[in-house]
């Protein structure tokens, strides 16, 4: 019976996401799905993104969170259309909390929408919201495993950033272990090494996601 109504519900997900994705393709708009555990640098690789993007992209954010407004109000300070979605009891954005954050949002300017999703690394791969591709942060000081005990996650995801690579010297991260794990689950992820601290390695990720963008809104 449970797996039945989990069918039911990622069924009813999918078409709200459908008709969330349909809203974003015809607006020529491409959607990011943000995603980390908590601590990770999700909100501080957007804000990164921003600075790099903002001068050739016009760049909406949806901000996902358990509760407060924490990560929107960092975004509004530098002049970012932001929407804050607070999803309370539940551990991950879903497309039907997407739909009116979408209609708040000025789509018709916009080139890409950022989406920050709750932070967890089970739960939002689960759950189609509309977006173009998925990308999850994986920091350094969590360690090289994550691919291997969340493989959904990097099974899902279209894009993988290891972050704060700054700190890989003081730490026992193994960076090959990491990536051959991510290529085991899913060869065709496209991989980035940076640091949102030094901003190392965010030009070469910047660049791939506008080449991403530029045939979406043609």
């Amino acid at each position: 019976m449970r797996i039945e109504v989990l069918k039911n519900i990622t069924s009813a997900n999918d078409t709200i996401a459908q008709r969330n994705r349909q809203m974003l393709d015809a607006q020529k708009v491409y959607a990011v799905n943000v995603m980390a555990s908590p601590g990770s640098g999700k909100t501080s690789l957007i804000m990164q993104i921003i600075e790099k993007l903002r001068d050739r992209l016009s760049i909406a954010v949806i901000e996902g969170d358990v509760a407060s407004s924490i990560d929107a109000e960092k975004i509004d300070k530098v002049g970012i259309p932001v929407v804050q979605i607070n999803v309370g009891g539940s551990c991950s954005l879903e497309a039907q909390m997407l739909t009116p954050a979408l209609e708040r949002l000025p789509l018709k300017d916009a080139d890409i929408v950022l989406i920050e999703n709750v932070g967890n690394l089970i739960c939002p791969a689960e759950f189609e919201l509309g977006e173009h591709i998925k990308l999850v942060v994986s920091s350094t000081p969590e360690g090289s495993d994550k691919p291997a005990k969340y493989p959904l996650m990097f099974t899902e995801s279209n894009v993988v950033v290891i972050n704060k690579i700054d700190l890989a010297p003081y730490l026992d991260f193994d960076t090959d272990y990491f990536k051959q794990t991510v290529k085991g689950l899913n060869p065709d992820a496209v991989v980035f090494e940076v640091s949102c601290k030094t901003g190392e390695g965010i030009d070469a990720l910047c660049e791939w996601l506008l080449a991403q963008v530029r045939p979406a809104a043609q």
